[in-house]
């Protein structure tokens, strides 16, 4: 995995460019097409949880990805029919430090995330309004909706080197810094929104895809003259149509209530078994 990192007493070091990038797909037996990444995500969450209880020092060892060199930024890891295939940040010479995050106050507003199939129409208002003037800042603003994605798009298709390791990406999936990277990315994301409206209680939604009112795409999404809406989108997967949580590049033709059922099947196995089964295999194979 391309982080460094001790795992379950286990190494996970650095693995060269190529082998990096397929670990996020590859296959562990004949019948595994590949990995899904939310076995990894439930797998991690077990691995952390035996480590917190087997190791002498209740911890886990792990080495910081330090911050890449902005200047040097190469081709990512994307098709080439994307809409923008460049993931190169904002590189100001000499420009502000860098700041270290500090937890906001116990005092600070409190926001609520809503499921975004539930929402009402006063904060799906404010929801487009601050997606909007996000949009409509240059793109070279840090805050803007261009560099909000490739932030995200730098640190998961390997656009950036890890600092003294050339030819090794960044990548922060299928490791440790999985959780914590999208966590403030979120984070950040979520509190830039709030400042252009001018609500510091302002919360993003979150897609309740394990419930069966949550199996759907949020219709929020799907009005063409909102700033939410993404033409890319598969059309195919539009409301009112169902989606099979395990899907593998083929659309299930099955009665709603089955693919309900098949849905939370799933689901129960990756939280129950799958997943820390998932991220034991991955490392074997990682190693």
């Amino acid at each position: 995995m391309p982080c460094s990192v001790q795992t379950l007493g286990r190494p996970n070091l650095l693995l060269p460019t190529e082998k990096a990038r397929r670990a996020r797909h590859f296959s562990l037996k004949a019948q595994h097409d590949r990995v899904d990444r939310r076995h990894v995500l439930l797998g991690l969450g077990g691995a952390a949880a035996g480590l917190a209880t087997t190791t002498t020092n209740r911890g886990a060892l792990a080495a910081p990805v330090q911050a890449p060199d902005l200047q040097s930024c190469e081709t990512p890891d994307i098709p080439s029919s994307a809409a923008d295939p460049s993931c190169c940040m904002t590189y100001r010479a000499g420009g502000a430090g860098i700041v270290d995050f500090q937890p906001p106050p116990a005092t600070s507003p409190l926001r609520v995330r809503p499921a975004a199939h539930l929402v009402d129409k006063a904060y799906l208002a404010k929801y487009e309004r601050a997606v909007a003037l996000m949009k409509q800042l240059p793109d070279d603003d840090p805050r803007s909706f261009v560099q909000q994605a490739r932030v995200h798009c730098s640190y998961c298709n390997g656009a950036y080197d890890q600092a003294g390791f050339p030819g090794l990406d960044i990548q922060v999936h299928n490791c440790w810094f999985f959780f914590p990277w999208h966590r403030l990315y979120t984070h950040f994301h979520e509190r830039i929104l709030g400042k252009l409206i001018g609500d510091d209680t302002f919360a993003l939604p979150f897609w309740n895809w394990d419930a069966p009112g949550g199996m759907t795409l949020p219709a929020i999404y799907t009005n063409k003259s909102s700033p939410l809406y993404d033409e890319r989108r598969n059309p195919a997967h539009q409301p009112p149509s169902l989606l099979d949580l395990d899907f593998s590049d083929t659309d299930p033709n099955m009665p709603r209530d089955e693919q309900i059922d098949q849905n939370l099947k799933f689901m129960y196995r990756q939280a129950s078994t799958t997943g820390i089964h998932q991220i034991h295999e991955h490392a074997h194979v990682a190693d």
